[in-house]
């Protein structure tokens, strides 16, 4: 079939090569001129299937409330009228129970486990190399309220065979030897040592010269405008460069998806939550992390990406707002320079932020649609680099007709038809 693929950041890019590696004719459209120039840029660089966990959580609203008067909030709301946004924030708010978060979590741990397992295929075969790493992610805590309400967490862990341990202070300077110069900060930590690292950007670059190698079409600087539907099946796009045609479309358009879709009657609940990064340059190979830490109290990662440390987190509901706001690099800025003190230049660093398109409920939309030949491919979050790969894979067996190495229970956009 031929196959358009709209948006070249790392899920849609993915998704153009495995489709490409199924046999089909592939083209890419893009309105930017090269792969991974808007969400994929800089990202925190974690592959981390084991932290993969919904926002929506118990305790979250009261928590919200509590953060809009902390210094360093890891959430921040910038209400507009949007009624998208209500909508999104009222969905979200029904998933703050424990029931629903443990059917979203495991969700999430499985395409994120079957993700990781496809990357190191990918790998292997191809040997692609982008900054990356194998030594795990740990997750700091800093009070004993932190360690005591991992239980749910843990469960879910277990109920997937995911491995992890329990550390102590002396056992989380044993992994990450920098952290010795600020142990008493730390009480313990949650070790997940089959998460990985990466540069995000690098990867999906270097996978977009793979793939055009085995043929796929990137066509950049296009915009898209909207759907071309005949006869009740998409037959192409509408693109600032004219009518593409195909059989097939796969919409990847990240926090942008929803508007290009609900002409056709899709009520697609994704929405930007915006996230920031830092990337600053390592002054101190010993001072600097050795692998991804996550600090659980500011929902901050500090992740090693070669000579390179990159800080990312926080969530800004806040529209397609695309404002670097210092008090956000203030936050992320604290994180590293509390945690690595002598690991990098905080002063020189790189500020950036993303939109990352967040559903309701944590897991990603991937599958068919009610519209013949449309597919989509968006909602990962905070984990489309985590997900990319297995999301593709899968979404690639779907389209061509093959059952996929996992269960698509709850994958599909029909969930949210009730």
């Amino acid at each position: 079939m031929k196959i358009l693929v709209l948006g070249s950041g790392v899920v849609g890019t993915t998704t153009a090569y495995y489709l490409a590696r199924a046999g089909h004719e592939v083209e890419v459209i893009d309105r930017q001129p090269a792969s991974a120039l808007e969400t994929s840029y800089a990202n925190a660089g974690e592959i981390s299937p084991g932290y993969s966990a919904p926002w929506a959580a118990p305790g979250i609203p009261w928590k919200a409330v509590k953060w809009m008067f902390a210094a360093h909030a890891p959430l921040a709301i910038r209400p507009k009228l949007d009624p998208a946004m209500w909508r999104w924030m009222g969905q979200m708010l029904g998933n703050c129970n424990a029931k629903a978060y443990a059917v979203n979590k495991a969700r999430m741990v499985r395409v994120a486990e079957y993700s990781r397992d496809v990357l190191k295929a990918l790998r292997a075969e191809t040997g692609i190399a982008y900054d990356e790493r194998a030594r795990g992610t740990l997750e700091v805590f800093r009070n004993q309220k932190q360690i005591d309400g991992l239980a749910k967490d843990l469960a879910v862990l277990d109920s997937f065979g995911v491995p992890y341990e329990m550390l102590d202070r002396a056992g989380c300077v044993a992994h990450e030897p920098a952290l010795g110069l600020v142990s008493e900060k730390i009480l313990g930590g949650l070790l997940l040592p089959g998460d990985e690292t990466g540069d995000c950007f690098l990867f999906t670059q270097r996978l977009s010269a793979l793939a055009q190698d085995l043929g796929v079409k990137f066509s950049y600087g296009a915009s898209v405008f909207g759907l071309v539907v005949d006869g009740g099946r998409v037959t192409g796009v509408e693109t600032s460069e004219g009518v593409r045609k195909g059989d097939a479309v796969v919409v990847a358009l990240g926090s942008y998806s929803p508007h290009l879709v609900r002409p056709l009657g899709i009520s697609l609940p994704v929405y930007p939550v915006k996230g920031y990064s830092l990337t600053l340059p390592i002054t101190n190979p010993d001072g600097a992390p050795v692998s991804t830490v996550m600090d659980e109290a500011y929902k901050v990662a500090v992740t090693r990406l070669g000579d390179r440390i990159r800080v990312a987190g926080m969530a800004e509901i806040c529209g397609f707002d695309l404002e670097l706001r210092e008090k956000r690099r203030a936050t992320i800025a604290h994180v590293v320079s509390d945690l690595f003190p002598q690991g990098g230049d905080v002063d020189t660093a790189e500020f950036w932020c993303g939109l990352r398109p967040m559903t309701p409920d944590g897991s990603p939309v991937i599958g068919a649609t009610g519209v013949n030949g449309l597919y989509l491919n968006t909602g990962h979050g905070t984990l489309g680099w985590t997900m990319a790969c297995g999301s593709a894979r899968f979404l690639a067996d779907v389209v061509s007709g093959r059952a996929p190495e996992i269960s698509s229970e709850g994958l599909g956009v029909d969930r949210y038809a009730a």
